[in-house]
């Protein structure tokens, strides 16, 4: 379930390659236009762009307070993807940002797919969804700063 009928439309699969693409170029190391290029294609999978727009209604949550409609947090992260213009810092590397990784490298055939298994087990699928989270709440800070 997504915080606001909203996130999907502040977060479709461009403007997530975008924000995401300083993370994937500095764990993958390459640079930031070949990062953008493979998130592109690794989000045209099916469930990707979901999972990542769950992780990001998950930290929406979490930062939305008592007092604060939900609108009102969206029209600020809004207001930070227009002043940012999706550049972000990237996200710290953890194993679970790197098991989210992981999982868009499998999209991309350049992770064994023996990975994909992996992924599945509860604790991959654990990994995965700390992953998310984490990366949501990174866009989230990001964006709000």
């Amino acid at each position: 379930m997504t915080f606001s009928p909203r996130v999907p439309h502040l977060f479709p699969r461009k403007t997530l390659a975008r924000l995401l693409a300083p993370t994937y170029a500095a764990a993958m190391s390459v640079d930031e236009e070949e990062a953008h290029e493979r998130l592109l294609q690794a989000l045209e999978a099916p469930g990707v762009v979901e999972a990542l727009q769950r992780g990001v209604s998950a930290a929406l949550e979490l930062k939305q307070g008592p007092r604060t409609p939900a609108d009102k947090l969206l029209d600020k992260v809004s207001k930070g993807i227009e002043k940012h213009g999706g550049h972000v810092r990237p996200a710290e590397s953890t194993p679970a940002v790197s098991a989210v990784l992981v999982r868009l490298n499998l999209e991309l055939g350049l992770a064994p797919e023996p990975m994909r298994a992996t992924l599945a087990t509860p604790r991959g699928a654990a990994a995965l969804e700390q992953g998310l989270a984490s990366l949501g709440a990174h866009l989230v800070k990001e964006l709000l700063r």
